[in-house]
C-alpha cells in the first residue's frame, strides 16, 4: 500500500479534476469560494475569541463588572456570527458534495456502461471486486472526505498562520541557565507546540499506518459477504431445490469470517491509535497551563493573559496536529482513492484489451452481413474460422452445433459483445433490433416497464399489453401491468421466456436475434411462439440458435457449427451443404 506519496496525490487530482472543468465548473468554483471564505471567517472568528479570552478572564480576576458585562456582550455577537458561519458552511459543503457526487456518479455510469465495459468486465476481468460499490459507495465516500479533509487543512493552515503570530507575541521569553550560562528561548511556547505536534505527529502515523491497507481490505471483504447474499436472494429456487443451504450457510460465514477477521484486526489498532491519540489531546488540554504557568506566579502575566496563551497553544497545536486529529479518516480515504483508481484503472485496460483484440470491424448497414468472421476464446483457441454470411430482410437462420461449437460466442460477435477475433460484420441499426438471450433481462418495477423495455412505447394502451400477454400463454398475468416486483424471482424461466416473446410482438423488431430464446419450454409452446412470429412479424428477420430439430420447420436457412471451427451452411431441409473448414 501506498503511503501519502507524489503519486497518490496525482491520483486524487486525477479522480477530481473532470468535475472541476465540467460543464458544471462555474457553480462548484463558486460554492467553494463561498465555503472558502466562511472557513475563513471563521478562523478569524477565532482569533476575535482568543482576544475575547484575556478580556473576559482579567475582568474575572479583577472583579470588574463593567468590562465582565462588555465581554458577555462581545461574546454573545460572536458566537452569533460564529453560529451563523458554521451552519452555512456545513450547508454549503453539503450542497457541493451531493451536486459532485451527482456528477461523478453519472459520469461513472457512462464510462462503466459505454461499449459494453459493465459487460467485459465480468467476463474478461478479475481485477475489480463489485463495481457496484465503487459508484454507490465510494464515490460518496471520495467526494465526502476530499472536501472535509482538504477543507481541514485549509482551515489548519491558515488557523497557524493567524495564531503562531500571537502565540510568539504573548508567550514572551523562556530563560534559564544551563552550566551557569543564561539561555533565552524567544517564543517558547510556538516552539513547545511545535515539538509537541512533530512527535505526536511522527508516533500517530508509526501507530496508525496499518489502518490503510485494513480499511482497504475490510471494504472489499464487507462487499463481498454482501454480494454472496444478494446471489442466493437471485437465485433462492435454484438452492431450494438442491437444498443447498448447509453448504450456502458454509460459505456466507465464510465470507464474514474475512469480514470478522479483519475487523479485529483494524478493532486492534484502531485500539493502540486510540490510547495515543486521546492521552495527546489530553494532554494537549493541560500542557500549555504548565509551560506557561512559572510566567504566571511570577506574576509577569494576568489570569487573562494565561488564559489567551492557553486558547492560542491550543489553536496552533491544532492546527499542527491535522494528521494526528484526522489519522483515521486519512487512512479511509487513501483506501478509497486506491479503489477508485483500481476500478478506472481495470476500466482502461478491458477498453486496451478491446483495442488489442478486437479486429471484429462492425458498421450499420441495411442488412446482416458476416465476411472472414474469426472467433477465438481469450486464450487465443480458435472458435470458428472464416465465416461468411448473408441474411436479407425476412430471411430466417437457425444456427445449430454442438455445445462449445460457438453458437452463442457468434450472436454475441454480432452484438459487437466479443472483442475475440477478426472479421467484418455489417448489421441494422439497434433500434430495429432485438436481441433475445436463453435467460431474459426483466427490470426490478411494474410489469408493464418489463413488457415493454428496453424501445417499447410508453404509452401503449393497457388493452394491448393484456392482449399480448394472452397471446403468449401469460393471461394469468394480464390483470397485473401495474404490480411492480422483482419479477426475475417471481416469474419461472419459461414465463420470462414467454414475456420476452411479448416484447418482440410489442416492439415489432425488424430483425431478431435469439440464443436459445425457447429453451425453458415445451415444443407445443416452442412451435405456437414461432409460428405467432412468422404470421404477426413476416417481413422480419430472424436469427435463432437452438438444439431442436423442430425448429427447422420455422427457418429458411440453417447454419451448422462444428467444435474444431469448421461450418457449413443451407436450407434449412437440407442434411448436408457445403463445408468450410478452418484454414
Amino acid at each position: 500500500m501506498r503511503q501519502f506519496d507524489r503519486a497518490f496525490f496525482r491520483d486524487v487530482w486525477r479522480l477530481s479534476r473532470p468535475y472541476w472543468r465540467s460543464e458544471e465548473r462555474w457553480s462548484a468554483w463558486g460554492l467553494l469560494l463561498v465555503i472558502v471564505g466562511l472557513t475563513l471567517g471563521m478562523v478569524y472568528l477565532n482569533v476575535l475569541f482568543n482576544t475575547w479570552y484575556k478580556e473576559f478572564y482579567d475582568a474575572l480576576q479583577q472583579l470588574n463588572k463593567t468590562a465582565f458585562a462588555h465581554a458577555l456582550f462581545r461574546f454573545t455577537w460572536l458566537a452569533v456570527l460564529f453560529i451563523i458561519a458554521a451552519v452555512y458552511q456545513l450547508y454549503l459543503n453539503q450542497m457541493l458534495q451531493i451536486r459532485w457526487r451527482r456528477w461523478l456518479t453519472d459520469h461513472y455510469l457512462g464510462e462503466w456502461l459505454k461499449d459494453r465495459t459493465y459487460y467485459h468486465m465480468q467476463v474478461f476481468s478479475d481485477g475489480t471486486d463489485n463495481p457496484d460499490q465503487r459508484i454507490s459507495d465510494d464515490l460518496s465516500m471520495f467526494v465526502r472526505q476530499t472536501l472535509t479533509l482538504s477543507l481541514g487543512l485549509l482551515s489548519s493552515v491558515v488557523t497557524l498562520a493567524s495564531f503562531i503570530g500571537i502565540l510568539w507575541t504573548i508567550s514572551g521569553s523562556l530563560s534559564f541557565h544551563v552550566q551557569g550560562r543564561l539561555v533565552v528561548i524567544p517564543g517558547y511556547m510556538v516552539w513547545a507546540a511545535l515539538v509537541y505536534a512533530v512527535v505526536g505527529t511522527w508516533l500517530t502515523n508509526r501507530i496508525g499506518n496499518p489502518l490503510v491497507r485494513l480499511n482497504f481490505d475490510q471494504q472489499r471483504y464487507e462487499a463481498d459477504f454482501r454480494f454472496s447474499l444478494v446471489r442466493l436472494r437471485e437465485n433462492s429456487e435454484g438452492v431450494a431445490l438442491y437444498g443447498g443451504e448447509p453448504r450456502e450457510r458454509d460459505h456466507f460465514m465464510g465470507r464474514f469470517g474475512h469480514v470478522f477477521g479483519n475487523y479485529w484486526r483494524i478493532m486492534i489498532q484502531q485500539k493502540r491509535l486510540t490510547w495515543f491519540t486521546s492521552g495527546y489531546g489530553q494532554m494537549a488540554v493541560i500542557f500549555p497551563i504548565l509551560v506557561a504557568a512559572p510566567r504566571f506566579f511570577a506574576k509577569q502575566i494576568e489570569l487573562g493573559g494565561l488564559m489567551q496563551i492557553a486558547s492560542a497553544f491550543g489553536q496552533v497545536q491544532g492546527a499542527l496536529s491535522y494528521i494526528v486529529n484526522s489519522y483515521a479518516d486519512l487512512a479511509n480515504w487513501h483506501a478509497v482513492v486506491d479503489r477508485l483508481r483500481t476500478f478506472e484503472r481495470n476500466m482502461g485496460d478491458i477498453r486496451d484489451l478491446r483495442e488489442r483484440h478486437g479486429s471484429i470491424h462492425v458498421e450499420q448497414a441495411e442488412a446482416l452481413k458476416v465476411t472472414g468472421l474469426d472467433l477465438r476464446l481469450p486464450d487465443g483457441t480458435p472458435l470458428l474460422s472464416g465465416l461468411s454470411l448473408d441474411v436479407a430482410a425476412g430471411e430466417t437462420l437457425l444456427i445449430m452445433g454442438a455445445s462449445g461449437s460457438g453458437k452463442s460466442t457468434l450472436i454475441r460477435a454480432i452484438a459487437g459483445l466479443w472483442p475475440f477475433g477478426s472479421g467484418e460484420v455489417q448489421l441494422p441499426p439497434r433500434t430495429q433490433s432485438l436481441f433475445l438471450p436463453q435467460r431474459p433481462y426483466l427490470p426490478i418495477g411494474t410489469l408493464r416497464d418489463a413488457l415493454l423495455y428496453p424501445y417499447g412505447d410508453p404509452d401503449t394502451d393497457p388493452v394491448r399489453l393484456q392482449g399480448v400477454l394472452e397471446e403468449c400463454g401469460l393471461g394469468e398475468l394480464s390483470g397485473l401491468l401495474a404490480e411492480s416486483r422483482h419479477w426475475a424471482q417471481v416469474l419461472s424461466l419459461g414465463e420470462q421466456q414467454r414475456i420476452a416473446f411479448a416484447r418482440v410482438f410489442l416492439q415489432c423488431p425488424r430483425w431478431l436475434y435469439m440464443d436459445e430464446a425457447t429453451s425453458a419450454l415445451d415444443e407445443a409452446a416452442e412451435q405456437a411462439l414461432y409460428r405467432k412470429l412468422r404470421t404477426e412479424l413476416p417481413e422480419s428477420a430472424v436469427i435463432s440458435v437452438g438444439h431442436r430439430s423442430t425448429l427447422l420447420a420455422y427457418h429458411q436457412r440453417r447454419l451448422m457449427l462444428s467444435r474444431d471451427g469448421a461450418w457449413r451452411q443451407g436450407g434449412a431441409a437440407d442434411s448436408v451443404a457445403s463445408v468450410v473448414w478452418p484454414s
